[in-house]
């Protein structure tokens, strides 16, 4: 049971990774790269609207509620080894916050991995808490979270002409400007890039509690009540969030928020139960879709930062420019640059895995996280062994 539990958390992290490019993707294939992101909030065709439907949200909200599992297994080790909590774990967020201030300079605009940062280190002092504490704030946090975007909703829904951020004239940026440029775009836009987090860090401490309790009800067990629980979970998710969520995506530009922040997290509640049902029924070998995704998921965190580099060295003008060349060639350009991309480091990851355990950036995470701890231990086991486990050790 804890070896399909296991393989599940990996499958959903690598699909998670794949998703997130998904959404990203859109940015990365636009002429006008991150700065024109406000353009997601202008009307598209069907076809398009539709693909942007599938990814938008739904894998941000899942590799976060992902997060949370991780945390809760990194609890769970610490108490068993009767060591300090959260102790050493906030030098873990440190480093992740490290991680995305270094990914947000040289690479995206967009990085999760600083908001993860801040959430982690706020809910390391709640996961302890009884659960009552705990539903507690998941509801406090949640229900203020919902009256904040259905009020910004309802200002954008009645002040249109208030909204702004989209030029007429061309963005050369990233289509045209070199890769310093660049950096010190994102060095002058700092504030403006990293606003998400105003949304990311109070859905993140609600996710994040929601995946550790998640966790403790079973939700990933092959017993009696975890598929009670996944069944719900894909009602939920299918049956309520997704229809809504499809009306939100075509609803029009005003309801941006709900269609991002509302509505993708009960989607991804439906996919964290169907794809931890679909895995508990596999048996046998391994076939290649799962043996990738796999691979991903156990390099979740190279795998992030490799396809933003990726996609940003394809489309970017410092690279091979193909979002300024292809930019009339319709949905289906972004879609194969997603395809490519995600073959890209499904091989890779393969590759690398049949020599080490886990990714690059992993091993480098490892080293940095135990190299404070070891000049400070006088001998005897190390303090963080249990965390060697391979599900405590890929989601930071």
């Amino acid at each position: 049971m804890t070896s399909q539990r296991i393989d599940a958390l990996d499958v959903l992290r690598g699909i998670a990774i794949m998703g997130t490019l998904g959404t990203n993707i859109w940015i990365f294939t636009s002429p006008a790269g991150p700065a024109g992101a406000l353009a997601a909030l202008e009307p598209a065709g069907a076809l398009e609207t539709l693909l942007r439907f599938l990814t938008n949200g739904k894998f941000l909200a899942l590799l976060t509620l992902l997060f949370g599992v991780g945390l809760e297994l990194q609890y769970r080790s610490a108490r068993r080894r009767g060591t300090p909590w959260p102790g050493w774990y906030l030098w873990r967020a440190a480093l992740l916050f490290a991680e995305g201030l270094i990914h947000y300079l040289l690479i995206f605009e967009f990085d999760v991995l600083m908001g993860y940062a801040v959430t982690s280190m706020v809910v390391a002092y709640l996961i302890g808490r009884s659960d009552r504490a705990v539903r507690w704030w998941i509801i406090g946090v949640g229900s203020a979270f919902t009256a904040v975007i259905g009020l910004l909703t309802a200002a954008l829904l009645t002040a249109p002409e208030q909204r702004a951020g989209r030029a007429d004239e061309p963005v050369t940026l990233f289509t045209e400007g070199s890769y310093a440029d660049q950096v010190a775009a994102r060095i002058d836009s700092f504030a403006l890039y990293r606003l998400e987090a105003v949304f990311i860090v109070p859905l993140g401490i609600v996710l994040f509690l929601l995946g550790s309790r998640l966790m403790r009800a079973g939700a990933f067990e092959g017993s009696e009540r975890g598929t009670v629980l996944r069944r719900r979970l894909m009602l939920l998710g299918f049956g309520v969030g997704a229809p809504l969520n499809l009306l939100t995506s075509f609803a029009g530009e005003g309801w941006f928020l709900v269609d991002r922040y509302l509505l993708p997290p009960l989607v991804a509640l439906g996919l964290l139960a169907l794809v931890t049902t679909v895995a508990h029924r596999l048996s046998g070998t391994p076939g290649l879709l799962r043996r990738g995704l796999t691979g991903v998921g156990r390099t979740a965190l190279s795998c992030y930062v490799l396809q933003n580099l990726v996609a940003a060295a394809l489309c970017y003008g410092w690279g091979l420019g193909l979002a300024g060349r292809l930019a009339d060639q319709g949905p289906w350009w972004p879609v194969a640059a997603w395809a490519g991309v995600c073959a890209l480091f499904t091989v890779l990851a393969a590759l690398w895995l049949r020599r080490f355990d886990r990714g690059p950036l992993e091993l480098a995470w490892q080293w940095a996280y135990r190299a404070p701890q070891r000049s400070r231990r006088s001998g005897g086991p190390g303090a963080d062994g249990a965390e060697r486990s391979r599900d405590a050790v890929r989601s930071p």
